[in-house]
């Protein structure tokens, strides 16, 4: 099944996935050399837009939440790229502890985890989930929908180990993006590998950052395919020092989304297309669909309502939105049972394990989807997206197209590798 893309204007997507297909050999050397000198991060997942004229990353997630959306059929994959994940941090590994999110009333998000120990212990570790939630403080079952059930238990750290009780990690696996802040118990632990770094977390990290990143690596991959890296890359901005509630920083907002505005409306005149641009606005830091809003005109910034000042003001966990990113918008023209949709791509360590589609009928073309309504469909990747198809009609072929999913998710991964070297507090700093 190949979503079908709704759009007269296929015509650079489908050039790109032929040149992709043509170069395929080049491209996977490209990244083998990228792995050669650069770490990637334990697990990604990557939110994807597909506009027929363009395709790009809009959203690189460090702390993959949608491993319950992928089929029986990935499985496999996903515990072979853990072994060599493992393998690679810690070869002698025989416990993994799995530290979740505090909130563990979504049913969803248990799914995920209860996968995420499937695929773990297949892949020949011990895994036990320890909570950071201080008022657990004894073994604690949650019950699954399906009649299984989870159980978390209280932290014990041990001068520079953590772990839990009569249960010593080699390995710490971290699936809470730390929106609130680096807990104590967390910090300073030599003896254990902690992954993702606490640097990955949204305490530190900034969307910007990433999309800086990203353009980068974008340009180097457009160089080699003799492309232009607007088709794979969103341009963006940045605002610090933004309030939505007293309209701190709205100079800011209004002139670097009109500029951004610009830029875009030059490259849609340039590729002759109709569409009118728009901008994403949204928490430079966290994730969760929160704190985003469409801007089609910047004068929509100067007439906010309290309605969305306050939507925009708060992020994850409650946290109070001061920086911004400002992001060229990414058209979604794909479709599962005409609901727009937006394929994830998921990885662990430098490998595409699977993916999924985020469809959401109550949304527009031009909004997010990662909202209330919001819904998941694996079936698009029941082929392997790793054996693209020569020869077939571009556009046509769900291997080619998900492959070509892949190689670009694979660039924000790439790009995530950056960008974690790049703010590691630890980095050595050669003079």
């Amino acid at each position: 099944m190949v979503p079908h893309l709704v759009t007269a204007l296929t015509g650079p997507i489908n050039e790109l996935e032929q040149r992709v297909l043509e170069s395929l050999p080049a491209i996977e050397r490209w990244f083998r050399l990228e792995w050669m000198e650069h770490t990637p991060p334990f697990y990604t997942s990557v939110d994807l837009r597909n506009a027929g004229f363009k395709l790009a990353p809009v959203d690189t997630n460090l702390f993959p939440g949608g491993f319950n959306n992928l089929t029986a059929e990935m499985l496999p994959l996903g515990v072979q790229a853990a072994m060599a994940a493992i393998e690679k941090i810690c070869p002698e590994a025989k416990n993994l502890l799995l530290i979740p999110e505090r909130d563990t009333r979504n049913t969803f998000y248990l799914a995920n985890l209860q996968r995420l120990m499937q695929v773990f212990h297949q892949a020949g570790l011990n895994v036990r989930l320890g909570t950071l939630d201080k008022a657990v403080t004894v073994p604690t079952e949650i019950a699954l929908p399906d009649g299984s059930t989870l159980t978390v238990e209280p932290l014990v750290r041990t001068r520079g180990r953590l772990g839990l009780k009569n249960f010593d990690p080699c390995t710490i696996l971290l699936n809470n993006d730390l929106s609130d802040g680096v807990p104590k118990v967390l910090e300073n632990l030599h003896e254990q590998f902690l992954l993702p770094p606490l640097h990955a977390g949204w305490a530190v990290r900034r969307k910007s950052n990433h999309f800086r990143a990203y353009e980068e690596v974008a340009k180097k991959f457009a160089k080699l395919l003799g492309m232009d890296p607007w088709l794979i890359n969103p341009m963006f901005a940045r605002c610090g020092e933004v309030n939505f509630t007293d309209s701190t920083g709205e100079e800011c907002l209004m002139t670097n989304a009109e500029a951004l505005l610009g830029k875009v409306r030059r490259k849609y005149k340039e590729y002759g297309i109709q569409e009118k641009p728009f901008i994403i606005v949204k928490d430079d830091a966290g994730t969760a669909g929160l704190g985003i809003m469409t801007v089609r005109d910047p004068k929509e910034l100067a007439d906010l309502n309290q309605r969305t000042r306050s939507r925009m003001s708060t992020g994850q966990d409650g946290q109070q939105v001061s920086e911004v990113i400002l992001q060229e918008g990414v058209p979604t023209y794909e479709r599962v049972n005409d609901a727009v949709a937006e394929p994830v791509v998921c990885m662990i360590d430098r490998y595409v394990v699977g993916g999924y589609y985020r469809v959401n009928a109550g949304r527009g073309v031009d909004e997010n989807l990662n909202s209330p309504g919001a819904s998941f469909v694996p079936l698009a990747f029941a082929e392997s997206n790793q054996l693209p198809k020569p020869g077939a009609k571009p556009g046509a072929s769900a291997p080619n197209r998900f492959y070509m999913y892949g190689v670009i998710a694979r660039l924000a991964m790439v790009a995530a590798s950056y960008e974690l070297e790049a703010t590691d507090p630890n980095a050595e700093v050669y003079e």
